[in-house]
């Protein structure tokens, strides 16, 4: 067997739905199982998933494990010669499959690869490819000098900005929302280590695997993460649960700079907390503002059978074909275009200040929107 993908769900039942599809058609051609491990999601998206994907492993856990312990479940009984760690949130083409497999077999020294991310709307996800968080890395993303030179080898190391994200790189850190590894190499390293809940389990495993001897690559193939937008990452349980999770790492693996680090992110979880909560009483003493502009904009329907789609999706005005300008909502039906044109398409027409992407889950009759929670 060539290869195992490994979804830990929890509560985005129609994105799931997606995921799974889009393997389905990227694994054609390849001998293969996917297992997912739900985390006590109490809707009836495993239920939903079942019926429509009986293939599939599944594993019901009773209570909520995490991110870590779900995917060891699986890593652990994985047959493949390769583990795909997936997200539930995420469109992947059988590009991504098919250059990884081909790029592990021509580089013996590769232990895991990360492909390009983009988020619903096509823009590049910078934490597909990172830097380690040494103590400067981390001081610079905590107090915000990532930021404020983004193109700089010494103050942006975090995201690796400087880097082509058009060409393969050799990196340290790939995001657990694809990473696709060696499974005697995943399965000999114990998997993710479990004292991380949530985040940074993926960074503390790229390590482990740079320590163990081998490499960690970024490919340039795309593919589509929605990127937890339930997740506020303004709020303060985010912060606090976010910057744990370094205090963890740097505990285990450079434990002489916990006298200096400690106070340091102390300081940098203070001052983003302080900001989270400013945030919400500003939002809170402001009037409610307008709904999102782009609710207002009109429509695209890239679809072979577009009226019947609108009717569907109750959408009374809609074009057939995408205009040189204005601002738009552009929605792919997915029932007449396999999920590599589906990704293309978002990849080559991205432009975030006027597109706002959607998709059209034939199957279902629902529109699936980056916002989805």
């Amino acid at each position: 067997m060539e290869l195992t993908v490994v979804i830990v769900n929890y509560r985005v039942k129609y994105l799931l739905e997606q995921t799974l599809r889009s393997v389905e058609q990227a694994m054609q051609g390849l001998q293969g199982e996917v297992i997912v491990v739900d985390n006590l999601s109490q809707d009836d998206s495993i239920a939903f998933s079942r019926e429509r994907h009986a293939q599939v492993n599944y594993i019901e856990n009773q209570e909520n494990v995490g991110f870590a312990r779900a995917n060891n479940q699986a890593i652990m009984q994985a047959r493949g010669e390769y583990t795909l760690i997936l997200n539930p949130d995420t469109i992947i083409t059988p590009r991504c499959l098919q250059e990884g497999i081909a790029w592990m077999k021509s580089h013996p020294k590769c232990g895991a690869i990360g492909a390009r991310m983009m988020d619903g709307n096509g823009v590049f996800l910078p934490e597909s490819k990172r830097s380690f968080p040494t103590p400067w890395v981390s001081f610079c993303k905590i107090f915000g000098l990532s930021k404020l030179f983004p193109r700089s080898p010494w103050f942006a190391k975090y995201h690796l900005r400087y880097l082509s994200d058009l060409e393969p790189q050799c990196v340290d850190i790939l995001s657990g929302a694809y990473m696709l590894c060696r499974t005697s190499v995943l399965q000999q390293l114990g998997g993710f280590d479990e004292d991380f809940f949530m985040y940074g389990e993926d960074i503390d495993l790229s390590y482990r695997i740079v320590k163990a001897g081998y490499e960690n690559w970024f490919l340039p193939t795309p593919m589509v993460h929605y990127k937890g937008e339930s997740t506020h990452k303004d709020s303060m349980r985010y912060v606090r649960i976010f910057y744990d999770a370094m205090l963890i790492f740097y505990r285990k693996h450079f434990p002489r700079f916990n006298v200096i680090f400690y106070p340091i992110v102390k300081l940098g979880v203070m001052v983003r907390a302080s900001m989270a909560m400013a945030k919400r009483l500003i939002k809170r003493i402001l009037p409610a503002g307008s709904k999102p502009a782009s609710e207002s904009w009109p429509w695209v329907i890239i679809s072979d059978k577009a009226a019947e789609v609108a009717k569907r999706t109750r959408i009374e005005s809609f074009q057939d074909s995408l205009p040189a300008n204005g601002n738009l909502n552009v929605l792919i039906d997915d029932g007449c275009h396999s999920y590599e044109q589906v990704v293309n398409y978002i990849r080559e027409h991205s432009d975030k200040d006027r597109i706002a992407f959607h998709i059209f889950a034939d199957r279902h009759g629902i529109i699936i929107s980056p916002k989805m929670s």
